[in-house]
């Protein structure tokens, strides 16, 4: 293992962070679709400074991980995460998991090794299941995706400009406060990812059934959702997932986007360092 990769069993190449005293309680940090690691790096400095050991990676084919073309879906992805947590021996973990990364905690924490798992944060998540069908009929409609899969292929750089500079951070409503450097390292950290991964990734977001994990994670989990949430509404996510958790809290913020814990770190940190502490 060389200072900050990991290597998986199918020979994948894990980029991490893992920064404060590997004594101290660990949080790990999952972030969103089509991004990396860096999305963290406000939570990582926060925490840290909080005394917590801090851990993020960037998963397989995004940020400067290996762009493999297989084994991007959560199975997978709960697996690498499952072999990061034991390469870096991470015992009493609070996994805190944004939007696609939610998902992956989500599947995680569910078969999550004796003694690894402390608590759990989804904020902004995907779970129970995005898209629509006869059984989730308010779900999101398949022709939205098929809509992500046809701009990445069409013209990928332009598609990471338009998401976040329009409904990922809520800057396309009125009187927003744009920030141009949020939507710069948004697109950063998307092109630094691998294209096949973020197309396959979108079926993995979507359409992956997570309601046995919502109801087979037995510690503690926060479930924190951005009311005025464009990609991932809350009334299909958020408002399902609470009821399938056996221990869950649910904390919504009115007019917050899904991109809240950058455009309002002060606000979501604090509200995780309580749950954490409690």
């Amino acid at each position: 293992m060389s200072s900050n990769f990991i290597t998986t069993k199918d020979g994948t190449r894990i980029f991490f962070k893992d920064w404060g005293p590997k004594t101290a309680q660990p949080i790990v940090f999952h972030h969103g679709w089509p991004l990396s690691s860096d999305d963290w790096n406000n939570q990582m400095l926060y925490f840290l400074e909080k005394g917590f050991r801090v851990v993020a990676f960037d998963r397989r084919g995004h940020g400067r991980s290996d762009q493999t073309d297989i084994g991007n879906d959560m199975d997978t992805y709960a697996a690498d995460t499952a072999e990061l947590a034991k390469a870096l021996d991470l015992n009493n973990a609070v996994h805190v998991g944004h939007s696609t990364g939610g998902g992956v905690v989500t599947r995680y924490a569910a078969k999550a090794a004796e003694g690894r798992l402390a608590k759990a944060v989804l904020i902004g998540a995907v779970p129970p299941i995005m898209v629509a069908s006869a059984s989730n009929p308010d779900g999101v409609p398949m022709d939205v995706f098929d809509g992500f899969r046809k701009a990445l292929i069409a013209n990928r750089a332009e598609f990471f400009r338009g998401i976040p500079a329009g409904p990922f951070y809520g800057f396309n409503r009125p009187g927003a406060e744009v920030s141009q450097g949020l939507i710069d390292n948004w697109w950063r950290q998307g092109m630094n990812g691998g294209a096949k991964a973020h197309y396959d990734s979108i079926e993995g977001f979507s359409e992956t059934d997570f309601t046995e994990d919502l109801k087979a994670i037995r510690q503690p989990v926060l479930v924190l959702h951005g009311e005025d949430d464009q990609i991932v509404p809350i009334a299909n996510s958020a408002h399902k997932a609470i009821k399938l958790l056996p221990n869950g809290t649910l904390k919504t913020y009115p007019d917050l986007s899904h991109g809240l814990f950058a455009t309002h770190p002060d606000l979501i940190n604090a509200d995780i360092l309580a749950f954490i502490q409690a």
